[in-house]
């Protein structure tokens, strides 16, 4: 029972600081604009962890190197924890497991950001309808114009309707059913 709530409390907490030191990560990739109160709050939540972080592992090609690896390792602690805390950790000690748990940490990051992409164009269609003006739609504009620009070069707008949030959805889901899960179920196997 205890060991429930733990699980819990940790998969949420180190959960939620995962998903923002991502959006952190893409907001600068995207070069979102930085005085958005959403991306200043997501940079007040994560500079304790990031900013010591930038003196150690500099930025590659304008990405920020430091909230990507910070994103993998608490990820990867989580993943540790909760083997622990499932105690099946104790049965499959060796260094195998500690490959597979960093690879499956990968591929959670993956999933995790793929959600994040999803979630974006599912609030922008909603916000295009109800209000189109709000702070927040230049920031998912950012986020969501690599992915959708390509798409609406292909798909034409039917009866000015956008269909490319619809093809991405699927896309989307189609990588997460296929590829994703496949990779998924083979470094539970090599754990």
């Amino acid at each position: 029972m205890l060991a429930q709530a733990v699980q819990f409390l940790l998969e949420t907490i180190l959960g939620l600081f995962v998903l923002a030191v991502l959006l952190r990560f893409y907001l600068q990739w995207v070069r979102a604009p930085f005085h958005n109160p959403f991306s200043q709050f997501i940079a007040a939540l994560t500079d304790f962890a990031v900013k010591p972080l930038r003196r150690i592992i500099p930025g590659l090609f304008g990405l920020d190197l430091a909230s990507l690896l910070l994103a993998w390792l608490v990820e990867y602690v989580l993943l540790l924890a909760l083997l622990w805390l499932g105690g099946s950790f104790l049965l499959k000690v060796g260094p195998s497991i500690f490959i597979a748990i960093g690879f499956l940490a990968a591929l959670k990051l993956l999933k995790i950001s793929i959600y994040i992409l999803l979630g974006s164009v599912f609030v922008q269609a909603i916000l295009s309808w109800t209000n189109p003006h709000t702070p927040l739609a230049p920031l998912l504009n950012r986020l969501t114009n690599p992915f959708l620009s390509p798409l609406r070069r292909i798909i034409p707008p039917l009866a000015n309707v956008d269909l490319s949030p619809l093809v991405l959805f699927i896309i989307c889901e189609l990588v997460l059913l296929v590829p994703l899960a496949w990779l998924e179920v083979l470094a539970m196997q090599l754990a």
